[in-house]
């Protein structure tokens, strides 16, 4: 029977050294995932800002409504195996189990499979009547979009299985496939792949099937490359000469699906509440707004991929520490990645609210009038969904995954009917609002369930310390200058000039309080 960390522990090494060498390990595949999550994020504004300029502003609505579509059904298909697939391998590891492992892959990715081509299928046959609802009133573009909602159809089983093997070897604590193949190879070809429809766009008009090849078109190398590189980790860690009985395989299938299945639910609630907002600003307000929508909610991608990042790396760890019944592991745990959240994702959305007149403009002067509104909205609700930290990861690891599903539901009816009531009349800022609400709501409610059924809670010294130093360096400090200033472009690059060293300075000096030590090569203590 596998007792807890404590228990396991020589003594003199009290679980305060285990914490901390958790805390470091997380450390260390949290920067590796977030550096990886930067340049996925970058990539993904750059191939927004070359869509949004060669397409137009009614195809570029189509191209993210069709790529809104595609995230929605590759959700689906994965059948919420992106939590059960990190979730059940450290548990039975945790737990002596390991020979359960090859089965617990099989009982995941089997189904995922079978149905990401069956909905491969069925959003291949209803590409025109989905075409027709998200552009009633650009009868030129029906054509085009059914065209590249056929060709991401196609691609959809990839990008499903893709995800749930990188998934799988995070659950063996390996990080670096997710980080080269997701964020880097598949960014990387992409961003090759746009750009150069784009390059052709200059000479011909832009096609809206051709981006979406490009778009879609990386996915085929990064599942070949993903399903070797789960065989590789799968084969190191397999225990030697040991069988498992089909009592056990089929015990271990009714468990995976059980804990599994509300996720699945939750997960594509999760990616709707995510990307509907964009099919409904398309479908009630036009193509040309649900571009406007798309790129002016663009950073809430490249924040949640920094989430992810820190949440992808602590989520085996977490797993482990609540198994085995390490609540103050686990707690510190959480605490630790919300600094660490807070700190990278804060500076960045106080920066997105200040500079949003001129990066918008980028993209084109009609969304720097129309888009400015919906940035200070959501990023708003942005600040207080990371100050929760990876609440909703943390309540699925308790095994609270009715609750996780719950909570999904609540916010997706609230963006939903937000949107239905708001988007005739307000447009991209009616879509904004809705998601705003439901974010907060999607927060706040699994924070109050963690606290309460697990007793965990994000807010810690280091949440605090980077909360206020954010809000010091990239709130009070740039309103000053740009006070002084104004706010053109001079003005809002001195106050830039300002609050990044003012923000490195602090960090530093707070380094303890942040935790920063564990990004550090450990010290090894007498």
């Amino acid at each position: 029977m596998a007792g807890t960390h404590a228990d396991l522990a020589p003594r003199g090494m009290t679980p305060v050294l285990e914490r901390s060498g958790a805390t470091e390990a997380a450390a260390r595949g949290g920067l590796a995932t977030m550096a990886g999550s930067a340049l996925a994020g970058g990539t993904g504004v750059v191939v927004t800002w070359i869509v949004a300029r060669s397409l137009g502003a009614e195809q570029a609505g189509a191209f993210f409504a069709a790529t809104a579509a595609f995230v929605l059904a590759g959700g689906l298909a994965k059948l919420g195996t992106q939590t059960g697939l990190v979730y059940w391998p450290a548990r039975l590891r945790a737990t002596g189990r390991a020979h359960l492992l090859g089965a617990c892959l099989r009982a995941g990715l089997v189904p995922v499979a079978v149905v990401s081509v069956l909905l491969a299928a069925a959003m291949w046959l209803t590409a025109p009547v989905i075409a027709r609802v998200t552009a009633h009133d650009a009868g030129h573009v029906v054509e085009a979009h059914t065209a590249g909602l056929r060709v991401l159809a196609a691609f959809l089983p990839l990008q499903a299985l893709t995800d749930a093997l990188l998934t799988a070897t995070r659950g063996y604590r390996a990080m670096r496939p997710t980080v080269m193949l997701d964020r880097i190879v598949r960014s990387a070809l992409q961003l090759v792949l746009v750009g150069a429809a784009g390059v052709v766009a200059l000479w011909t008009a832009g096609s809206l099937p051709g981006f979406a090849l490009a778009w879609v078109a990386p996915y085929l190398p990064v599942t070949v490359l993903s399903a070797y590189g789960l065989r590789r980790v799968y084969r190191a860690g397999k225990p030697p000469g040991v069988t498992t009985r089909r009592a056990e395989r089929s015990g271990l299938r009714r468990d995976f699906w059980r804990f599994t299945g509300p996720r699945a639910l939750a997960s594509v609630a999760q990616l709707a509440l995510q990307r509907v907002d964009v099919l409904l600003v398309a479908a009630l307000a036009g193509l040309a707004p649900a571009a406007v929508y798309a790129v002016a909610g663009r950073f809430v991608v490249l924040v949640q991929f920094a989430n992810q990042g820190i949440s992808q790396s602590v989520q085996p760890r977490l797993a482990e520490a609540l198994s085995t019944g390490d609540r103050r592991g686990a707690n510190h745990l959480y605490q630790t990645a919300t600094g660490w959240l807070v700190l990278v994702t804060w500076p960045v959305i106080l920066l997105v609210i200040l500079f949003a007149p001129l990066w918008l403009r980028l993209f084109g002067e009609h969304y720097a009038t129309e888009g400015r509104v919906v940035v200070a909205v959501l990023a708003g609700a942005m600040l207080v969904a990371t100050g929760c930290g990876m609440v909703d990861m943390v309540l699925a690891m308790a095994g609270r995954t009715s609750w996780n599903l719950a909570n999904v539901l609540i916010a997706l009816a609230v963006t939903i009917g937000l949107d239905v009531l708001l988007i005739p009349r307000y447009g991209a800022l009616g879509a904004a609002i809705g998601l705003a609400c439901a974010m907060v709501a999607n927060n706040l409610l699994p924070l109050i369930q963690v606290g309460r059924a697990v007793g965990l809670h994000p807010f810690g010294r280091g949440t605090r310390a980077a909360a206020l130093l954010a809000v010091c360096c990239f709130g009070a400090l740039p309103l000053t200058v740009t006070t002084i200033a104004g706010t053109g472009g001079t003005g809002l690059t001195l106050a830039a000039l300002v609050a990044v060293p003012a923000y490195c300075g602090g960090a530093w000096l707070l380094r303890e309080r942040l935790a920063l030590d564990a990004f550090t090569p450990s010290r090894r203590t007498r």
